[in-house]
């Protein structure tokens, strides 16, 4: 059998080193799904995650001489998707200090966004409750618990030592079942 599909991430990236698009293309579509389950997780379904995803696989083909093969080709795209979705929340945070400050009567009332809450299901509320997370802790509930990393990978794409990660998880566990408490009574 010889067709593209069938090798392994290494040989794809070798051939995409050496000019084959093609090669490129299939990885794209390989991973596609795994980087917007990150992207959507930490960012919410709006339209600057398509635009991290395509700037995540864009930072891949640009940087693709430097992929050593040291980790698996999914966990580098996670973290460069983490990496670009952290960058994303600092650019809402200072538009909406911005917003916040110069149009004090357009932000949202926090009893307008409790009367929706009772037309949420249960996945919706979830994921409302993961949002309000700050990023750090967010970012340990999207790897570890909805896209199924092993600690020891959560550690190796966000960068940090797995006692930190395990640390993360239990506060962010509590912080998550504090506010699933609020968000449903």
């Amino acid at each position: 059998m010889n067709s593209i599909d069938s090798h392994d991430d290494n040989y794809l990236i070798e051939l995409v080193k050496n000019g084959n698009d093609s090669a490129f293309t299939f990885l794209v579509s390989r991973y596609k799904h795994q980087v917007a389950k990150t992207i959507f997780g930490m960012l919410g379904n709006c339209a600057e995650a398509d635009d991290v995803g395509q700037e995540t696989f864009l930072r891949f083909y640009k940087s693709i001489n430097n992929f050593r093969g040291d980790s698996r080709l999914g966990t580098y795209l996670t973290r460069i998707a983490i990496n670009l979705s952290l960058n994303e929340l600092k650019k809402r945070k200072r538009k909406y200090l911005f917003f916040h400050f110069d149009n004090d009567e357009n932000h949202l009332e926090i009893g307008d966004v409790n009367s929706d809450f009772e037309k949420k299901d249960t996945k919706e509320i979830i994921d409302m409750a993961i949002k309000n997370l700050t990023p750090e802790f967010r970012s340990v509930i999207i790897l570890r618990l909805v896209n199924g990393y092993s600690t020891k990978e959560a550690a190796e794409i966000l960068n940090l030592p797995i006692g930190t990660v395990l640390s993360r998880l239990s506060r962010a566990q509590i912080k998550l079942k504090e506010a699933l408490k609020k968000l449903i009574i």
